[in-house]
């Protein structure tokens, strides 16, 4: 039989679910405290899915619901790739308000893994830390060229456990003086990331995407722990249409599979 302590993880792990998943929209919320839950999380979708859309919501949301109106927050971004595919805001946003100011854009070139490595690397010399960091289509910044580099087949997969660890040390400390939150998302075409069995070694939030019949999408919340995946959530259904990223509802679901 599963002791209390261990019921007690499984609710809490769901409602932090709930909370996180209504970060990625423009709803009406009080002031969230990162440093009551896991400061490192992951999106993965399919492409064109709306990711960046819900990345940058999500920064404007961490930027906008911190008290200190001095805190920033970074987004890591291709140039390239933004500028192909921008991010649509959601209604209601006016897209010349100040909050903006308080996002600092930093581009790191296509394939350019060393560019986040020195990043995270410096991370502890900073004087001040954001209040979250937000990384777009990091599996993509691992090409081939991490092959020659480290002269194994799986140098992509090395290069990408010797960033996550580098990212996951930086946020750790910098959690020691004030709440600071890491985003990643992630391209993936089947149905979980393509390198889950990364990712979980230091992730333990999972956000999936996943589209319907009706040109939707829908955005689930997974915990991974030595518990197991959680059970019983929240689900929300969005769309990405006529230059807006819009919320058609957030349901609770019970999977059973």
């Amino acid at each position: 039989m599963m002791n209390l302590f261990r019921i007690n993880q499984i609710k809490a792990s769901l409602s932090y679910g709930g909370i996180m998943l209504e970060r990625f929209f423009f709803t009406k919320q009080g002031d969230f405290h990162p440093q009551e839950s896991d400061p490192i999380t992951l999106l993965s979708g399919p492409p064109s899915s709306g990711k960046t859309s819900l990345l940058f919501q999500f920064a404007v949301n961490s930027a906008s619901q911190c008290s200190n109106v001095n805190s920033k927050v970074v987004f890591i971004c291709s140039r390239r790739r933004l500028e192909t595919k921008p991010p649509y805001l959601a209604q209601g946003i006016d897209p010349g308000c100040d909050i903006f100011k308080r996002i600092k854009m930093k581009y790191i070139n296509d394939d350019d893994d060393e560019g986040i490595k020195k990043y995270f690397a410096a991370f502890h010399l900073k004087d001040t830390f954001p209040v979250a960091v937000v990384v777009d289509d990091f599996g993509d910044f691992f090409y081939e060229s991490c092959q020659e580099r480290y002269g194994n087949p799986r140098g992509r997969d090395l290069a990408m456990v010797r960033t996550l660890a580098l990212c996951h040390n930086a946020i750790i400390f910098a959690n020691k003086t004030g709440p600071c939150r890491l985003l990643l998302s992630d391209t993936h075409n089947g149905d979980s990331p393509r390198s889950l069995f990364i990712y979980k070694r230091w992730i333990r939030t999972i956000f999936t995407v996943k589209g319907d019949d009706s040109g939707s999408f829908c955005l689930k919340y997974n915990k991974y722990s030595e518990i197991g995946s959680s059970k019983g959530t929240k689900t929300a259904k969005y769309s990405v249409a006529f230059q807006y990223l819009l919320l058609e509802g957030i349901t609770e679901v019970d999977d059973e599979e």
